[in-house]
């Protein structure tokens, strides 16, 4: 019988020497892994801290908009109210005015140029009449509170006019109350 460890082709010595080129392997593959997970772990990080800046701009962001937005709506109100006042001053005018004077003709002219300041004042921040008597009835645009069966006018077209409405660009702000023709 031989030696064990004189013989190269000993089994005891084959599988020592598997098991070495196994560890080692295992060795380089646990140091490529945790190469990996270094990696991962840096770029994990980096997203991470980009989320974050994210984050904290879009807060920033929505608490501005919020201010510019309140603030907007604060400015367009003392711009209106700016210009309301101007026909206020005209109705205190006309008043004192109106103490003295027995003439009627006087007080429908001064009630007429105040009337048509305040619609000029209105017109100029974007109030518009809505268009009613002679056009075909819109929903969008009118409210039909009576409808007169008549042969004059087509069916649908608005033949009076009860009350005025208005829009603000593409914004009803209230709709015309209307009396629409409807077939005999």
């Amino acid at each position: 019988m031989s030696d064990n460890k004189s013989n190269p082709f000993n089994e005891n010595v084959i599988s020592e020497e598997n098991n070495e080129v196994k560890n080692e392997e295992s060795i380089e593959e646990t140091e490529e892994k945790s190469e990996e997970s270094s990696d991962l772990q840096k770029k994990f990080d980096v997203l991470n801290q980009q989320y974050v800046r994210l984050a904290a701009d879009f807060d920033n962001y929505r608490k501005r908009q919020a201010q510019e937005r309140e603030s907007l709506i604060n400015y367009g109100t003392e711009t209106a109210l700016t210009k309301l006042i101007e026909v206020l001053d005209n109705f205190e005018r006309a008043n004192k005015a109106l103490e003295n004077v027995e003439d009627i003709e006087k007080v429908k002219e001064s009630f007429d140029l105040i009337q048509k300041q305040v619609y000029e004042t209105l017109t100029k921040l974007g109030l518009e009449e809505i268009k009613a008597i002679g056009e075909e009835f819109d929903p969008n645009f009118h409210e039909a509170v009576m409808q007169t069966p008549t042969s004059e006018h087509p069916e649908h077209t608005i033949i009076a006019e009860l009350r005025k409405g208005y829009k603000m660009g593409d914004k009803v702000l209230r709709p015309t109350m209307v009396n629409v023709a409807a077939a005999e």
